[in-house]
């Protein structure tokens, strides 16, 4: 027999019925502190749109905590250039929507061109 996802102890069905003050009691203090603060401007906006019933919803709101509503959803996130795709799973639950969605590459650097190093001052561009 398969068994089911569990996040706290608490399945899909009941992570779904959650309301937020027993969300924030479940997750990390920085979080739970985040969320007693209260939401900014931008992500009361963004909150509306995804409780009219939104799909594929662009933002630049980073710092939002992913809320048990959010499960199921497609967001396209800002990374600084464009919007990366994030789906919304249980398991990502209490994180930040930016650790999704990375702003910053793997260096990758290829050889050193002509003129660089010592040994390549003798050598011709032609």
């Amino acid at each position: 027999m398969a068994k089911g996802f569990m996040w706290k102890g608490l399945n899909e069905e009941q992570i779904a019925k959650l309301d937020l003050a027993t969300f924030a009691s479940l997750i990390q203090a920085r979080h739970r502190r985040t969320l007693k603060r209260g939401f900014t401007d931008a992500q009361k906006k963004f909150l509306a749109r995804l409780d009219a019933g939104e799909d594929n919803i662009k933002t630049h709101c980073r710092d939002m905590i992913i809320l048990p509503k959010m499960v199921g959803k497609t967001l396209k996130v800002y990374n600084g250039k464009e919007f990366i795709q994030v789906v919304i799973t249980a398991e990502m639950l209490g994180h930040y929507v930016s650790e999704f969605s990375h702003s910053r590459r793997v260096v990758a650097h290829s050889a050193a061109g002509i003129g660089a190093t010592r040994s390549s001052k003798a050598v011709s561009a032609r």
